[in-house]
């Protein structure tokens, strides 16, 4: 009796993979939970207030507009859930939640679904929120809280990354986020857990943020500034681990993740030691982003047996 089984032709490569964006997004809200707590515990309920309210208009806003639009409502994905997450990070507790909300519509309406949806945005959409907030309401977005514990030494009139302290004497302060920042940046150690389980867990490859931070490491001691303070404050790793790792707006190779990750590392680098402005991390990850489907172009494998373009 010959077999009625269907046989499916369909291009290279042939892999398979039980992984699936709600899979995905379901471990980066895992590794972001450690700054979630952290962000609570130094700044008050006002940070958890803040990262509730864009994590909520983001998925309204996601739902809103497929609903108008009569596409299917894809918020069951977590993805608007992870853009909620990061632009609070990337937000001061002090932030008006107007201002919040304003944000997340940047995100998700203006550069995720006007785009076409998810993996289609040209940028990471937390990133070009938290942007379009830093040029539209600067003072708000300069006027950082500071931790709510007391009896703690800590910085009280900017940023340590502004303020030019020495990374040694401020470690326990940079690892702990008894500093003034924005909600994600302060507790380095919180982002470090959450990246290595990331990384363990194979949501993301190692390659974008190590050489993003080694290079910013390395060109700290070259032009004589502090690296462990470079490193630890600034955002530096908050964009490192769950900003420049984004699948859609990051390089697909291994050779053009490490390029990227270089690359980052030069501008922010370049905006921190000459620029008017302390922190250069958001700025080169929308710089790089553009450049992603270039690096792809020519750093991709070449197939078996082709060959080389002439």
């Amino acid at each position: 009796m010959a077999d009625k089984r269907n046989l499916i032709v369909s291009a290279s490569p042939h892999i398979v993979d039980t992984s699936s964006t709600r899979g995905l997004m379901g471990n980066v809200i895992i590794a972001l939970l450690p700054a979630f707590v952290a962000s609570g515990i130094v700044f008050g309920l006002r940070a958890i207030a803040v990262t509730a309210v864009t994590v909520i208009a983001c998925v309204v806003f996601e739902a809103g507009y497929c609903k108008l639009t009569n596409k299917p409502i894809p918020v069951g994905d977590l993805s608007a859930v992870v853009t909620g997450m990061i632009l609070a990070f990337n937000l001061p507790s002090t932030i008006p939640l107007w201002i919040a909300v304003v944000g997340a519509f940047v995100a998700i309406v203006v550069t995720k679904q006007l785009f076409g949806g998810l993996g289609m945005n040209f940028a990471n959409p937390a990133l070009v929120g938290r942007i379009a907030l830093a040029v539209g309401f600067a003072g708000r977005m300069t006027t950082y809280g500071f931790p709510k514990t007391t009896g703690v030494d800590a910085f009280t009139s900017a940023t340590p990354l502004a303020a030019g302290v020495s990374g040694i004497d401020a470690l326990p302060e940079l690892l702990l986020g008894l500093h003034g920042g924005v909600l994600g940046e302060t507790c380095a150690a919180a982002l470090i857990l959450g990246g290595i389980y990331l990384v363990a867990t194979k949501t993301i490859s190692a390659a974008i943020p190590v050489a993003y931070i080694g290079t910013v490491a390395v060109l700290s001691v070259v032009f004589g500034q502090d690296p462990l303070l470079q490193v630890l404050s600034g955002g530096l790793l908050l964009g490192a681990i769950f900003m420049a790792t984004d699948y859609v707006t990051s390089p697909f190779t291994l050779k053009g993740k490490i390029v990227f990750g270089v690359c980052l590392g030069i501008i922010t680098c370049a905006i921190r030691f000459w620029g008017n402005m302390a922190e250069g991390v958001s700025f080169s990850i929308l710089i790089m982003n553009l450049f992603v489907p270039y690096i792809n172009r020519l750093t991709r494998q070449v197939p078996l047996g082709g060959g080389k373009k002439k």
